[in-house]
């Protein structure tokens, strides 16, 4: 079954898209091939769109992208009867575009960053559901949220210092900043070793057997809201099990706060749901990670006889990953007899560096062919001077020829946002799709914007 005949079936199943578990799709739910055998995303055709904005060029289905936001929010109102909070982990994609989405669909957002924090501000995200992540914030990281009133993940010895710092020298009008301990749970899940954050070996977090000191310096600071407790496993995840444990930990963190008359209100789940990059991938739905995370919550803490906390999580990927794809075009062609078939584009690790750096997989058609059976094995690769630069590898496609228009799924999440200028290639330019219409929401970078902080010597030999 090829990847487009399979997407295509995906998406029958579910006539009604409100219903279609964005995740779980290859393609965008707005997919579909036009009379021309072109593919269409959002009602644009691929193929007019590279001629239209060049490429390589991102994709993002609006409708998509939304509706993942919906089903999060719409999944934990339906199955936990406390109060709940999705955050965008924006460090998938952070731009204007995304997080104006995420924060219009109802959603908070996590950011790891000043730049992040910046970006989040003028997108229009209120700064009251802003949360600040990071293992190593600056100084004036951590005033700048402060100063706009989000609330500070703290992961380590040195920021509980700083913040109550800062904290000592707030006038006293001003609302006490609300800090979130971030520790990490001992849980392990089957993941990319260096997206896995759970584990007690982790540059994220206090160890747990900090608690005991952790829980004494926040009494002996009430000049700071404490609020809750967070933790986090890992990405790119298809199994349940975890997140209950990590609720069943995170309980007994809150419960042990209690005792102690610390006042937590908040436990935050971090994220991690994975989503489908290849045939073989299965994720569970949003739907059913929000229902186990939330009836795991509701039992954990009935059993440590605590009250419902105010749920929080924080999904990226699974929003943002499915609902773009990256629209290349084809160039040369080397044929290895009885080894290897080459075809080139013109991009690759600068425009998506998950390929080498994880050895992530993902699906590809000709976007321009889309109805022709797939009959040739080929390795796509970018055009960056290193052997490793191989997009795909060993994929099928219908004879692929200069000039063909190739689009590679699922690529929303950490593709622009670890893009880079090697070998000095200008970044792509990303547009947003709905209903026909295509807006740049991405500049694509000029030969100019690459010597914009250049500076040249003056009186060199």
């Amino acid at each position: 079954m090829t990847p487009a005949t399979l997407a295509t079936q995906s998406l029958s199943a579910f006539p009604d898209l409100s219903q279609a578990p964005t995740n779980q799709q290859l393609l965008p739910l707005t997919a579909e091939t036009n009379a021309q055998g072109h593919l269409e995303v959002g009602g644009c055709d691929l193929v007019e769109l590279v001629a239209q904005f060049g490429s390589p060029l991102y994709v993002l289905d609006e409708e998509t992208f939304r509706r993942a936001c919906r089903d999060y929010v719409q999944g934990l109102h339906d199955h936990y009867p406390g109060e709940s909070l999705v955050l965008y982990a924006s460090k998938a994609w952070n731009c204007l575009a995304t997080c104006a989405l995420a924060s219009r669909a109802g959603l908070g957002i996590d950011v790891a960053s000043g730049g992040e924090l910046y970006t989040a501000l003028m997108a229009g995200a209120n700064p009251e559901t802003i949360y600040f992540h990071g293992n190593n914030k600056s100084l004036q990281e951590l005033a700048q949220a402060l100063e706009m009133g989000c609330t500070v993940v703290a992961d380590n010895w040195l920021e509980l210092t700083r913040l109550a710092e800062l904290a000592a020298h707030q006038s006293p009008d001003q609302p006490k900043p609300r800090v979130m301990l971030r520790l990490t749970p001992g849980i392990e899940c089957h993941t990319h070793d260096y997206i896995r954050t759970g584990q007690l070996d982790s540059k994220f977090g206090f160890d747990p057997q900090a608690l005991p000191d952790l829980f004494t310096f926040a009494l002996e600071h009430p000049q700071i809201d404490w609020v809750g407790v967070h933790a986090h496993i890992g990405s790119q995840i298809f199994e349940l099990q975890p997140h209950q444990d990590l609720a069943n930990t995170l309980a007994a963190w809150f419960s042990k706060a209690a005792r102690l008359g610390l006042n937590f209100q908040e436990f935050n789940v971090g994220g991690g749901l994975g989503m489908r990059y290849v045939e073989a991938d299965n994720p569970p739905s949003i739907r059913q990670w929000t229902k186990w995370v939330a009836n795991s919550v509701i039992q954990a803490c009935r059993s440590e006889n605590i009250p419902l906390p105010k749920l929080i999580c924080e999904p990226g990927r699974s929003i943002a990953g499915p609902s773009t794809v990256t629209a290349y075009t084809i160039g040369t062609r080397k044929d290895i007899p009885g080894i290897r078939t080459y075809i080139a584009v013109d991009g690759g690790m600068s425009d998506n560096p998950r390929p080498i750096t994880y050895q992530a997989q993902y699906t590809a058609v000709l976007g321009n062919r889309i109805l022709e059976t797939p009959d040739t094995t080929v390795t796509v690769a970018g055009k960056h001077c290193e052997s490793g630069d191989i997009l795909l590898k060993d994929i099928q496609l219908p004879n692929p020829q200069p000039g063909d228009t190739l689009v590679v799924f699922g690529t929303g999440a950490y593709n622009y946002s670890m893009a880079s200028n090697y070998n000095r290639l200008t970044r792509p330019a990303a547009v947003l799709v709905k209903e026909g219409n295509a807006t740049v929401i991405l500049k694509r970078e000029t030969y100019a914007d690459l010597l914009r902080q250049d500076v040249l010597p003056s009186g060199l030999a």
